[in-house]
């Protein structure tokens, strides 16, 4: 028996088999969550439908998160399927390789809107949608955020501002879903070796100094915030909505 038995739940966001949102899916689907899992893209859905074919999945569905007809077409499956969802993971987050690099100075107006839409408002638009689907079961949303919306890391430019906003969005969501018994946090991951971070300039780097500075003197894995996503999306954290968690080796809190 798991602690999820009989639960629903979608992911947004499977690049591959190193994906924080696999791992997720992974630590969910042993605790007896029932999976459906979303793709953006043909190249994508080559990789997604093997994975999510190996937890059992049954629902796998496009969705560009940057339109509402695909938003609308997975929760009107979703609906039609299993009548009502208990979790929603979010893992989606895009800039141009361009604005990774060099000075945010130089960000262009293009490259900022595209990733705000994609890596912050898409969180608002599929918890818009979720929302019928979760109402009466006690049910959660988790999303994945990084150091650098608090702090200036070298070359995350754009993204910091996006995952600042993302952390943001998620407060006055909490705000708005706790009446409604949803509750919503995030966990801002230490860096870990997925396909979009190592499109981030000097990210080698990174991982070395979080592996020397950080107080466990690691760097964390895909498991490390899959457990933390479990307990979030599980009655464990009853009580916790619009938290931002670090799962980060305590990197976070040393100064100089």
């Amino acid at each position: 028996m798991g602690m999820l038995d009989g639960k629903k739940g979608v992911i947004f966001g499977v690049a591959n088999e190193r994906s924080i949102a696999w791992a997720i899916a992974r630590a969910l689907r042993h605790e007896g969550m029932e999976l459906a899992f979303t793709y953006a893209g043909e190249a994508l859905e080559s990789r997604v439908r093997p994975l999510a074919g190996s937890v059992d999945a049954k629902i796998i569905l496009p969705c560009d998160v940057t339109g509402v007809a695909q938003i609308k077409n997975v929760f009107d499956a979703l609906k039609a399927e299993w009548g009502g969802i208990d979790a929603l993971v979010h893992s989606l987050a895009f800039a141009k390789k361009e604005e990774l690099k060099g000075e945010f100075l130089n960000t262009t107006r293009e490259g900022f809107a595209l990733a705000l839409d994609v890596s912050a408002y898409s969180l608002v638009a599929l918890t818009r949608a979720a929302l019928p689907l979760m109402e009466g079961r006690e049910a959660a949303i988790v999303t994945l955020s990084y150091y650098g919306a608090q702090k200036v890391i070298a070359n995350y430019n754009v993204m910091g501002v996006a995952k600042a906003a993302l952390e943001t969005s998620v407060k006055y969501l909490a705000a708005d879903l706790g009446p409604k018994g949803i509750r919503i946090n995030t966990i801002s991951a230490g860096p870990v070796k997925t396909l979009a971070a190592m499109g981030i300039t000097g990210f080698k780097g990174i991982l070395d100094m979080v592996e020397t500075k950080s107080p466990l003197r690691r760097n964390v894995t895909q498991e490390d915030v899959a457990k933390t996503a479990l307990y979030l999306l599980s009655g464990l954290s009853s009580g916790v909505t619009g938290e931002t968690i670090y799962v980060d080796a305590g990197y976070n809190i040393m100064g100089i």
